[in-house]
């Protein structure tokens, strides 16, 4: 564990925050979302998992080795047949 660093809370708006100073980001890797959890008295902060990482590649794999093919049959209802246009 690295040297602690001592800074304030802050108000923003009607909640409260903390400045992270950038080297720590820059240590941490991170850089946009981020999760907050408390333990007793600690708080951990630390990057939000990616949502649907990977997703881009395995659609193109899936697509390569046609296996990309719709499981259920498509019904039309008669508002698909009159309102919409594909």
């Amino acid at each position: 564990m690295g040297a602690a660093i001592r800074t304030r809370i802050i108000r923003i708006g009607n909640s409260q925050g903390i400045r992270i100073p950038k080297i720590l980001l820059e240590q941490s890797g991170i850089h946009t979302e981020v999760e907050i959890e408390v333990h007793g008295d600690h708080l951990t902060v630390r990057p939000a998992p990616r949502i649907r990482v990977g997703w881009d590649e395995a659609f193109s794999t899936m697509s390569e080795q046609h296996d990309d093919a719709l499981l259920d049959d498509v019904t039309k209802t008669a508002w698909d047949e009159a309102e919409w246009e594909w």
